[in-house]
C-alpha cells in the first residue's frame, strides 16, 4: 500500500541555501522523506495536507509555520533566567537597551528576544552598543557578567535527552579542523556529554520537549549553560543530521496533535496578513 502525504514527513526549507539545509536535505532523502525548498515566504496549500517539519531562518519558519497552522515548540526567552545558580556561573539580568548604555563597565548584551537584532557581545567603552534609530532605549535585551568560555558544545535534545552534540567553540575560535570535521579534545567532550546528561536529569530544570541548548566551561568556575536556541533556526555544527530531524520533527507539531504537556512551550503563532 503506497503511503500518502500526510504519513510521510515532509522537511520544508526556506529559500537561503546553507551547508545545514544542504546537509539536512541529504538526511531527509536518505530517511525516505519528501523535501521541498520554498521560493518564497507563502507556503503553497498542498502543503496543509502534509506532516510538515521546518528548518530555517527564525522568522521565515514562524511565518511558515503560521500560515499551515502548525505549531512550534521553543523554550520561552527569559528560560535561562530560571536556571539555578549552578547551571549559569554568572549574573544574568533582563533590561532595556537604555540601561545597558548607562553601564560604564565591560558588559555582555544580546537581544532577549533570540532575533539576532544585534551581535551579542562584550561591549564597553571601545564597543558601542547599536544607535537608538537601530535599537531603541527600550529594546529587551540580556546583560551577563563577562566571563571566558573556554570550550562550547550544541546539543539538540529531545524528551531530555541527547539527541545529537557537537562542539563549536575553542577559547572563542571555531572548532572546525583543516578537513572540516568539528573536533574537541577527548578530555573536553567527555566533560560535555556528563555535564550535559547532568542538566538534563536536573528536576529543577524545566524543558521544552524539543530545544537546542549550548553548554560551555566557564574558565575557573565550570561547566554551565550558555543559552537555548530554537531547534527549527539553530545551526548544526557537526551534529548527526538525521538525529537533529527528529528533533525539528518534535519542533513543529500540527495543533492538533499537540500532547498535554505541550502548552507551556508553545510559540506564540505571528500574525499573517494576506496579500
Amino acid at each position: 500500500m503506497r503511503k500518502g502525504p500526510a504519513s510521510v514527513p515532509t522537511l520544508v526549507l526556506s529559500p537561503r541555501y546553507t551547508s545545514d539545509s544542504r546537509d539536512l536535505r541529504a538526511a531527509a532523502v536518505a530517511a525516505g522523506w519528501r523535501v521541498e525548498r520554498l521560493g518564497g515566504w507563502r507556503p503553497p496549500d498542498r502543503l496543509r495536507d502534509h506532516d510538515v517539519v521546518l528548518y530555517g531562518e527564525p522568522l521565515f519558519v514562524e511565518v511558515i509555520a503560521a500560515g499551515l497552522g502548525r505549531a512550534l515548540i521553543d523554550a520561552p526567552f527569559d528560560w535561562l533566567l530560571g536556571l539555578p545558580e549552578r547551571h549559569r556561573r554568572r549574573t544574568i539580568e533582563l533590561t532595556t537597551m537604555g540601561h545597558a548604555r548607562t553601564v560604564r563597565e565591560p558588559v555582555f548584551v544580546k537581544p532577549a528576544d533570540g532575533r539576532k537584532g544585534f551581535e551579542g557581545a562584550v561591549y564597553g567603552p571601545d564597543a558601542e552598543l547599536p544607535s537608538t534609530e537601530a535599537q531603541p532605549d527600550d529594546t529587551p535585551v540580556f546583560t551577563a557578567e563577562p566571563v571566558a568560555w573556554e570550550v562550547e558544545f550544541r546539543c539538540f535534545v529531545l524528551d531530555r535527552r541527547i539527541a545529537a552534540m557537537s562542539p563549536y567553540l575553542r577559547e572563542g575560535r571555531f572548532a572546525l579542523s583543516a578537513d572540516g570535521t568539528w573536533q574537541a579534545d577527548a578530555g573536553d567532550a567527555g566533560q560535555a556529554a556528563a555535564y550535559a546528561e547532568e542538566l538534563l536529569a536536573d528536576k529543577d530544570v524545566s524543558m521544552p520537549p524539543a530545544i537546542v541548548i549550548d553548554i560551555g566551561r566557564v574558565r575557573g568556575r565550570g561547566w554551565a549553560v550558555i543559552e537555548a536556541n530554537s531547534a527549527w533556526g539553530a545551526g548544526i555544527y557537526g551534529c548527526e543530521p538525521r538525529r537533529v530531524l527528529d528533533v525539528l520533527a518534535r519542533a513543529c507539531v500540527s495543533r492538533d496533535r499537540l500532547q498535554p504537556g505541550d502548552a507551556p512551550w508553545v510559540l506564540d503563532p505571528v500574525e499573517v496578513t494576506g496579500g
